[in-house]
């Protein structure tokens, strides 16, 4: 009897242990809820735009270093601003995709400003103990708090948008390139078919030789956005090929064989590119 009690003490106390350790995990949220908040649309990213083009080069490689150094403030200013958006207010689907990509990208980006110098964004994604930036890092908007996961999949994948996949950044080389503006509900069209055919021409996303396609890791973790099958996945993308590698895939009637090309998580880092790029 005493041994049992012993052992069911034992666990009861391993289980307040756990309990505590993820009770006191760290959690970031940038901004407040508001007073009076505002639809979407009423929500300007002309900050954030303004800062993409000083900081992050043709390639969508990022100047952390000065970014860090002259304008952290300037970015958290404007994720503190999502918290006078209301989401449940009337807004159209391209300011809300608009809205919830830069989101996405300045809290990612704010993350890394945080935690730069640093070499890869899979330094700080614990799995179990300690901080993780997809889940712990979040941007209040109205009344809630959002998380990089949930912007990502419970928001963005659940729009019918796939090409959003293009246009969300993981500051990873294997990422969509970043983008040097803010998307904008206005051109939001031309942004993502722009972004799709830069990340397609990319041969570190898309290769094809003979009858053997290569993806990104991207198409297959995220296929079922794009169709139910490879074939359809194909399709999909296709618009965004290369023309020759287009009119290969659409005449090949599914007889080709389709692998992923492995993901780099190196950050995009401008200090790093010019060696890497060699």
């Amino acid at each position: 009897m005493k041994k049992n009690l012993f052992k069911f003490t034992s666990l009861i106390l391993s289980l307040l242990f756990i309990n505590s350790i993820l009770s006191a995990k760290p959690v970031t949220i940038v901004g407040e809820p508001q007073e009076k908040p505002v639809s979407i649309s009423a929500i300007s990213h002309s900050d954030f735009d303004a800062l993409l083009k000083k900081y992050v080069d043709e390639n969508g490689d990022v100047n952390y270093t000065d970014w860090k150094k002259d304008d952290k403030e300037t970015l958290k200013n404007y994720l503190e601003s999502y918290s006078r958006a209301d989401p449940s207010k009337k807004s159209s689907k391209n300011h809300q995709l608009a809205f919830w990509i830069n989101a996405y990208n300045a809290l990612t980006i704010h993350g890394i400003l945080d935690k730069y110098p640093t070499s890869t964004i899979r330094n700080h994604t614990a799995k179990v103990f300690g901080y993780n930036i997809w889940k712990d890092l979040k941007v209040t908007v109205g009344d809630a708090a959002y998380s990089l996961d949930q912007i990502e999949h419970e928001i963005l994948r659940k729009m019918d948008e796939p090409r959003i996949h293009f246009a969300i950044v993981c500051a990873s080389h294997s990422c969509p390139k970043l983008l040097n503006g803010a998307f904008d509900a206005h051109k939001l069209e031309e942004q993502l078919d722009q972004n799709a055919v830069d990340f397609f021409a990319n041969p570190e996303n898309f290769t094809l030789a003979g009858n053997k396609v290569k993806l990104s890791s991207i198409l297959d973790w995220f296929g079922e956005d794009f169709g139910d099958n490879r074939l359809e996945v194909l399709k999909a993308v296709v618009p965004y090929l290369p023309e020759d590698d287009a009119d290969t895939i659409t005449d090949a009637e599914g007889g080709l064989k389709v692998s992923y090309l492995p993901y780099s998580w190196k950050l995009n880092d401008l200090k790093t590119a010019k060696k890497r790029r060699k």
